[in-house]
């Protein structure tokens, strides 16, 4: 009699870990966005069993007995989007050295706070791409488990960079000692640092290869890190399985980052002809937050950012728009990236209708914050787009995006692996 009643305590533990039914939602629109063909398709279905999509159809298909129904009425239906360049733990208004007025931990209170919003914006998957204390794997962690809202995160950890660089704290005396856990000086210790950061959780490796602009005292577009550097980086993420994303402005930086094999460009924006043809010979993507010039320049010197990187702000934000135009039209492969935290997360949207007035159709801008971004993850199987298979991450407009893209800054509908978090 024991035991069979052993026997059945197993048994009755197995079955708890089954999930008594499959939870289905069943959502309906006027119109949907198909980002794999670029064309809206007119009364869609889209099936969702316990997070994933299973079917894609018009209404009027048969709909699984038991399923919710969510039927958006006369909106248009997207892929939950993707931005594949923010900042979730900073808060551009308090910029400078206004930032050392709060204790370390505060900003992962501010990573709440926008975790929370940009999944409200309609932005279901982000790439973090540099964020200290290994802050963002916490968040990825804190989302998953279920304690914090928010999007599906890809962490990078710190950003790499050279000492005196653009990753490194260049804005104190040398009485001052700062941390440096992301600072190398030579291809081993650049290898180095790969295994550390990807020890703790980066899934992708940011380096800071030519100065910024928000970086105190070194030039916005010299460049920081040797072939030999960036190529050992390179050669040591892609050994692991993760991609190298690259703060590039200037010229030689971005040029010698594509010849050692980087995977995206963050910025690009003195990209030339030469880098056009190397981003295409080597599959590399250009990555350029072209919207947020416009909120530095307006808001920069309120909220304390150095009178030096505002000035390195004017002389570079209309060059990195006019080689957003020039590399789309070169036919580089483009993604939807804002640096959300240099302007406030949340405001993702915002970008969409710049990257059309500098030369993207709507159809283009969107599917670079979906497929194209999904694709550049190498997670086609999960995120950026409508389809079977991927996770049922969805967002509604009210309006045709496509006649006008603004739409997409105040989605009235957003779902995120079958749940609804906001709206219906």
């Amino acid at each position: 009699m024991r035991r069979f009643a052993r026997i059945a305590a197993v048994l009755a533990a197995c079955t708890a870990l089954v999930p008594a039914s499959a939870e289905t939602v069943v959502v309906t629109a006027a119109r949907m966005v198909d980002v794999l063909s670029g064309k809206e398709v007119d009364r869609p279905q889209v099936t969702v069993t316990d997070g994933r999509i299973t079917a894609v159809g018009h209404q009027g298909d048969a709909v699984p007995q038991g399923a919710k129904t969510i039927d958006l009425g006369s909106r248009t239906l997207l892929p939950g989007l993707i931005d594949m360049h923010v900042h979730l733990t900073a808060d551009p208004t308090l910029s400078g050295y206004k930032a050392y007025e709060y204790t370390d931990s505060f900003w992962m209170v501010v990573g709440v706070v926008n975790a929370r919003k940009t999944l409200d914006a309609g932005f279901t998957t982000v790439r973090n791409v540099g964020s200290d204390h290994y802050d963002d794997v916490a968040l990825k962690e804190g989302i998953e488990h279920g304690y914090i809202p928010g999007p599906r995160i890809v962490p990078a950890t710190y950003i790499l960079g050279a000492t005196g660089g653009h990753a490194d704290a260049t804005e104190f005396p040398p009485s001052i000692e700062t941390p440096s856990d992301n600072i190398a000086n030579s291809p081993d210790e650049y290898r180095a640092l790969v295994r550390k950061v990807h020890k703790y959780g980066a899934e992708v490796i940011k380096v800071a290869m030519t100065g910024g602009v928000l970086s105190k005292g070194d030039s916005v577009g010299a460049q920081q890190l040797s072939y030999d550097e960036i190529k050992a980086v390179v050669d040591e993420a892609h050994m692991l399985g993760m991609k190298v994303a690259v703060h590039a402005h200037g010229t030689d930086g971005i040029n010698t980052a594509l010849r050692a094999g980087v995977d995206t460009i963050e910025h690009a924006s003195l990209a030339d002809e030469e880098s056009f043809r190397l981003a295409k010979e080597h599959g590399a993507w250009f990555d350029m937050d072209i919207y947020n010039d416009d909120y530095i320049r307006a808001e920069g010197a309120k909220n304390g950012v150095f009178a030096e990187s505002m000035a390195k702000e004017a002389m570079i934000g209309l060059k990195q728009r006019q080689t957003f135009r020039a590399a789309h039209a070169a036919g580089v492969k483009m993604l939807f990236g804002t640096d959300g935290g240099v302007y406030p997360n949340g405001d993702n949207a915002k970008q969409f209708a710049t990257m059309v007035q500098w030369g993207m159709t709507p159809i283009e801008a969107i599917q670079a914050a979906t497929r194209s971004a999904a694709e550049a993850l190498d997670k086609t199987q999960d995120v950026g787009a409508i389809a079977v298979g991927r996770y049922g991450d969805m967002i509604a407009v009210n309006g045709d995006p496509l006649q006008d893209v603004r739409l997409l800054e105040h989605p009235s509908f957003v779902m995120k692996g079958g749940e609804v978090v906001r709206g219906q």
